[in-house]
């Protein structure tokens, strides 16, 4: 349940992206087919951070270091110029037109998922005596 929830917000993180970002595209003809076009997207989205991420910043671990972290925004910005592309292939109505786009619209996304998860309730944890 927690991760169709952690979905749904990703979805929704992804559509402020949108609005907000000039270069993040959104088509659909309803407000339905474009919020299960974000869902989907969403899935995308995670398939590629659980996947691509962990290969690129293995590879790019010596950048991360000498960039004090800062590489990882390049990063995320190319996940999410990645998911544009996915995306745009399989006909989900989300395009991204270049870097800059996917690197403000990662930063959205992030921030957004950042404030949900300080919002969202959290379960308590159990002291052993």
């Amino acid at each position: 349940m927690r991760f169709l929830v952690r979905l749904v917000l990703m979805a929704l993180a992804l559509w402020l992206a949108a609005v907000i970002v000039d270069g993040i595209h959104l088509y659909g003809d309803s407000v339905l087919e474009r919020f299960f076009s974000l869902v989907v997207v969403a899935l995308v989205f995670a398939l590629v951070n659980t996947f691509v991420k962990p290969l690129i910043m293995l590879i790019g671990c010596a950048l991360y270091v000498l960039t004090l972290g800062l590489f990882g925004l390049v990063v995320n910005a190319l996940m999410f110029w990645l998911t544009g592309w996915v995306s745009e292939k399989l006909s989900l109505g989300f395009y991204v037109d270049g870097f800059w786009p996917a690197f403000w619209g990662a930063i959205i996304v992030w921030i957004v998922m950042w404030v949900m998860d300080l919002l969202s309730p959290r379960k308590p944890v159990e002291q052993q005596s």
